[in-house]
C-alpha cells in the first residue's frame, strides 16, 4: 500500500512555494509506503525510536519471520527477552508488550483513532507509555495517512529545510511560517524534505553544518 496523493497536492505545493516546486520537479514523484494496521505501525515506530532506519528494518524483519502477522496476541506471545534476543530494547520491548495488553484488554481503542482530529490523536497515543508527539505523527503519516503533518521534532525535516531555504537554523517561528506555506498538505512536503536530507545531492550543503577550512 502506498500514501495516496497525485497532481492536485503537487501542483497546489508548486503554487505555494517556488524552492519547493523545484525540488518537486526534480525529484519526481515519491512511492511512499504505508502500513495499514495501525497496530503494527505502532510497534514498528517504537522499535524505530533513536536507531537508523537500516537497523529499524532489520529489526522488523526479524520480528515479522519470528512472528509473521504482528498482532497483539502474537506480541503478547512472546517474553521481553524473546524481544530483546531479535534487537528491540528491554525498555523498549517493555513499551510494546504494555501497549499489546490494552489492545488485547480493549482498555485502548485504535479504531477511535481515525475519528480525531491530528491534535487528539497526538494527545491519544501519547497516553501509551513509550510514544510521544513524534512518534504520533510519525503514525498518522505513515499509517493512517493524514495530509498535514509537518514534524517540528524530526531532524530530518529540520535539515531539508535548512538545505531547501539556505538557513542555517530553523527556528519555531521560520517552521510555523513554512508549515502553514504547506499545509493542507505537509505530509507531501515532508516526504520531498526528507528526500532532500537524506538522499543524494552533492550539489546542495546543510548550512547547519560547520565546515573545517583545509
Amino acid at each position: 500500500m502506498l500514501f495516496q496523493y497525485g497532481e492536485k497536492e503537487l501542483d497546489y505545493l508548486k503554487s505555494k512555494d517556488k524552492k519547493l516546486g523545484e525540488l518537486i520537479d526534480h525529484v519526481g514523484y515519491l512511492e511512499i509506503p504505508v502500513d495499514e494496521d495501525v497496530f503494527s505501525s505502532v510497534v514498528r515506530h517504537i522499535i524505530g525510536q533513536q536507531i537508523s532506519m537500516a537497523a529499524q528494518n532489520t529489526i522488523w524483519n526479524r520480528l515479522k519471520e519470528k512472528l509473521g502477522k504482528i498482532s497483539p496476541e502474537k506480541i503478547l506471545s512472546l517474553s521481553r527477552e524473546e524481544l530483546q534476543s531479535i534487537g528491540i530494547t528491554f525498555k523498549k520491548a517493555d513499551y510494546i508488550l504494555n501497549f499489546a495488553q490494552q489492545i488485547y484488554e480493549e482498555s485502548f481503542s485504535m479504531a477511535a483513532l481515525h475519528e480525531m482530529s491530528d491534535e487528539e490523536v497526538i494527545k491519544e497515543l501519547s497516553k501509551i507509555e513509550g510514544i510521544g508527539p513524534w512518534t504520533a505523527e510519525m503514525i498518522m503519516t505513515f499509517s493512517m495517512q493524514r495530509s498535514d503533518i509537518l514534524s517540528y521534532g524530526d531532524l530530518a525535516i529540520l535539515r531539508g529545510m535548512r538545505m531547501l531555504y539556505r538557513h542555517r537554523k530553523i527556528d519555531k517561528a521560520k517552521f510555523e511560517r513554512y508549515r502553514k506555506r504547506y499545509s493542507p498538505y505537509g505530509s507531501i512536503a515532508s516526504f520531498y524534505l526528507w528526500e532532500l536530507a537524506e538522499g543524494d545531492f552533492p550539489e546542495v550543503i546543510d548550512p547547519g553544518i560547520k565546515r573545517v577550512k583545509k
